[in-house]
């Protein structure tokens, strides 16, 4: 008598997976564009050094001044730190704690600085660390004005995010205009993600985020999707982008299978940080985890790969 084995969910989901390759083999895989990867990433066009430094001069030589008046009225670099944080124009104030944080507490993060109500804890934590006023007044007129090593640092800051922002506002018009029936919602370049709670009331993870959602005609959810342009990735950080992925993946489609619904999930990835390390292989494992409900893509294989057919499948 033959007996079986009872196997696990994954595991059930990994043979049925195998089954369904064996049907749809005409239809790449991530892994399949390997081979190719140099020609299957998009890459974005970045400043040029030192071109960027006249521009780069121009927008920080008023934080520079700013920084200046308010150093010669501080009598101490805690009462420095208090008075940047009273301002209320947001930009100013950010980036005066860029600055603060290179001359004064380069251990603290402007994240951190940022939380007004966290002023007084920062103080107490690290300003025993903060480099004292008058050695900062000494080290600032040292400096010429605009300082150009200092705003094109701050010039860093500035393109930070944007190439992200490009590639989601890209992958939104493609997807509006190759389907038009259908709707993607989401951040089109800056704003909160959507927290999958407000999607599926009953998600069970009430802080798993992503940043877009496809739906039909009809309003069903057709996908989730995750959207990143890796412009340089290994070590640390490739482990930790494609460690989460992988259990963000499993977690919905564990809820999407209990609940009987055929939702897909969408990793849009870019960039040359593709070509890096194992980046690759191991997005093509997330996409094996199950193929016929998760798709890795790039822009460049969007009409190829993420079709109608697929969506409804």
């Amino acid at each position: 008598m033959i007996t079986f084995e009872p196997c696990s969910f994954w595991e059930e989901k990994r043979l049925l997976n195998t089954v369904c390759v064996q049907f749809r083999k005409y239809i790449k895989s991530f892994a399949d564009y390997k081979n190719d990867a140099p020609n299957q990433i998009t890459m974005t066009n970045g400043a040029f050094y030192p071109d960027i430094l006249v521009q780069a001069c121009e927008l920080y030589k008023p934080v520079l001044v700013y920084f200046g008046q308010l150093l010669k009225t501080s009598p101490s670099s805690e009462m420095l730190l208090k008075e940047i944080t009273k301002l209320t124009e947001t930009w100013m104030r950010i980036q005066l704690l860029r600055v603060f944080r290179k001359y004064v507490s380069p251990d603290t993060s402007v994240e951190m600085l940022k939380a007004k109500n966290k002023i007084s804890m920062v103080c107490k934590t690290f300003g025993k660390d903060f480099r004292s006023i008058n050695v900062v007044q000494k080290r600032f007129n040292e400096r010429p004005l605009p300082d150009e090593a200092l705003c094109a640092i701050l010039w860093e800051y500035k393109d930070r995010g944007q190439k992200g922002y490009s590639l989601t506002e890209k992958f939104f018009d493609m997807f509006q205009s190759r389907f038009p029936n259908y709707t993607i919602e989401g951040p089109k370049r800056a704003g909160a993600d959507i927290q999958l709670k407000n999607v599926f009331p009953d998600y069970p993870n009430p802080t798993r985020p992503v940043d877009f959602i496809i739906r039909d005609e009809n309003n069903k959810v057709l996908a989730v999707g995750l959207a990143r342009y890796d412009s340089d990735r290994g070590g640390a950080q490739e482990d930790a982008r494609t460690g989460g992925y992988n259990n963000c993946a499993k977690e919905i489609l564990s809820y999407t299978a209990k609940q009987g619904l055929n939702t897909k999930v969408v990793f849009l990835n870019d960039g040359p940080g593709l070509l890096l390390g194992s980046m690759w292989d191991d997005y093509s494992r997330i996409e094996r985890i199950d193929s016929k409900n998760i798709m890795v893509l790039t822009l460049r294989m969007f009409y190829e790969r993420l079709t109608e057919k697929w969506l409804n499948s």
